[in-house]
């Protein structure tokens, strides 16, 4: 069992940064893979971007690719999501979630269903 606590939400301009922060209880966080999530009013949840437990391998969606960037410190138990260059329609909640034991270990997956565990959210925010 694994919890997962976001921080680093908050209101910014349009071309601003935000950094957020997900932070995990329990035992061998090192071998899960874990994903940003986001949800908007009235759409799905969609994935932002992942890493792998193994090898520290990334994806990310296409929308955000070149202006957001996922790392982790495994020392820490934390996942961060790095967001530059915001924009409007970056605004949602942000969620993390984690996948234990994913197989390829050096993947992550894009798809909600395959993740076992997830936090309770952070609202982003981006004016324009």
């Amino acid at each position: 069992q694994v919890q997962l606590v976001e921080s680093g939400g908050g209101l910014v301009q349009a071309g601003g940064s935000l950094r957020l922060s997900c932070v995990a209880s329990g035992r061998s966080f090192a071998r899960y893979a874990i994903g940003w999530f986001r949800q908007a009013p009235g759409k799905e949840r969609e994935f932002v971007a992942g890493i792998s437990w193994s090898l520290g391998n990334t994806e990310y969606a296409n929308s955000v690719k070149g202006r957001f960037t996922i790392s982790r410190d495994n020392a820490k138990n934390t996942v961060y999501l790095q967001m530059n260059s915001l924009k409007p329609e970056d605004t949602a909640v942000y969620y993390c979630a984690a996948d234990q034991d994913r197989r390829p270990p050096w993947s992550s997956s894009s798809l909600p269903g395959e993740y076992d565990y997830w936090g309770q959210g952070t609202q982003v925010t981006v004016s324009s």
